[in-house]
């Protein structure tokens, strides 16, 4: 019996190190094969490459490219050999997204690492190079910190997870800090702003350039029928919804003084309405707009960036129902910015041309900034960039 042991024992250690050893052999192979994709190039024209050796047709789909579908445009591959390849035009100084086509079937890049979920969908993602890109990178300057925090919110009767972003140096301060309440859009969640909208990079970039106040960041999830972004709560690996039945009831703006009272009495905080700001992305946009009025003397700086203006709104609730006198309550107790961006191409274009012909009739004052582009992560962390040294 002793003897039967030893040589079981004896080879699966011998399988084992096989195996290790095929294992280290692989390394050392793809090591000196490596093939590169993405590849950036100093003009900003990227090659991507993909090993398909059977396939038919292979195309990459990009958020940059003109959107044919739910996804982006697409570009085809040229085959040689084993791989296939497309290098882009020069593309501007951004972060970008794409997948991979090959033979219909929408797929990761098997040769980029990086990827960012947005709503139900995953993709690669790249940086060029350039003063805007370099604003979305990781930089060797002092750097804050990004928590996930519970806090109970007694208005929805539930415990619910936030993100926030405290400035470097924040844990050895004692120090009071202003903070920016900063809301995500449809189908988005807290990992929004600090994945696609790259919060903690903009926010350290900008400080260590001296554009920017210290301030804290607060991330909430607007979706208030989820407590935590997918997987990260009871509720388990459910299918992603883009809209859920709580968009338009106007629960998250009658909540958000959970919020408030979270944050408060959880971190060193300025508590006066100077040191207060708030701004969101298309339906963070209406969060924003209804919740400034809704609590018309908390924000001395308001920001709706590509704001959905008219959500389908239940007329029983006290933030839709007393819009207009909320409004008027706004502008009468004053703030110090109103801002407003929007992109040219943007398919909510005409309802922000309609809801600031609505402030002008009021003569409520508001900064307004036109860029190129539509509703897309490009344009918001543009306008983040440009809000932020604004503040405080």
């Amino acid at each position: 019996m002793n003897v039967k042991i030893s040589s079981i024992l004896f080879f699966l250690s011998g399988f084992s190190i096989l195996g290790n050893v095929l294992a280290q052999e692989n390394i050392k192979l793809n090591q000196e094969t490596r093939v590169l994709s993405p590849e950036v190039g100093a003009d900003n024209r990227v090659t991507f490459r993909v090993f398909a050796p059977h396939a038919k047709q292979v195309q990459v789909v990009g958020n940059w490219m003109e959107r044919v579908g739910p996804i982006g445009g697409k570009q085809f591959m040229v085959k040689d050999g084993k791989y296939w390849s497309y290098t882009s035009e020069a593309l501007p100084s951004d972060l970008f997204l794409y997948n991979i086509d090959i033979d219909g079937a929408i797929v990761n890049d098997p040769l980029n690492v990086y990827q960012i979920r947005d709503v139900s969908n995953t993709f690669n993602y790249f940086l060029t190079g350039g003063e805007q890109a370099q604003r979305y990178q990781v930089q060797d300057v002092p750097h804050g910190s990004m928590t996930r925090r519970w806090y109970n919110s007694p208005t929805l009767k539930m415990d619910r997870r936030i993100t926030i972003y405290t400035p470097p140096g924040y844990e050895e301060s004692k120090q009071r800090y202003p903070v920016l309440y900063l809301l995500h859009g449809m189908g988005g969640d807290e990992e929004a702003w600090p994945s696609l909208g790259r919060v903690s990079q903009i926010l350290d970039n900008l400080l260590a350039e001296g554009k920017i106040k210290p301030m804290i960041v607060v991330m909430p999830n607007g979706h208030v029928s989820n407590a935590a972004a997918p997987g990260e709560s009871s509720k388990g690996q459910y299918p992603i919804a883009f809209a859920t039945p709580d968009v338009g009831t106007g629960k998250m703006e009658e909540s958000f003084k959970d919020v408030l009272a979270f944050v408060e009495k959880n971190y060193r905080v300025k508590k006066e309405k100077a040191s207060r700001a708030i701004a969101g992305l298309s339906m963070g946009g209406s969060h924003t707009l209804f919740i400034s009025s809704y609590l018309a003397n908390t924000f001395d700086y308001v920001g709706l960036f590509s704001a959905a203006f008219r959500m389908s709104q239940d007329a029983s609730s006290p933030v839709f129902a007393n819009f207009d006198q909320n409004l008027l309550k706004q502008r009468k107790q004053g703030y110090k910015l109103y801002w407003i961006g929007m992109g040219k191409d943007d398919f909510l274009y005409k309802t922000a041309e309609q809801y600031r012909k609505k402030l002008d009739a009021i003569d409520m004052k508001y900064t307004y900034r036109e860029s190129a582009g539509g509703h897309t992560w490009a344009n918001w962390r543009l306008y983040l960039t440009e809000f932020l040294p604004q503040l405080f």
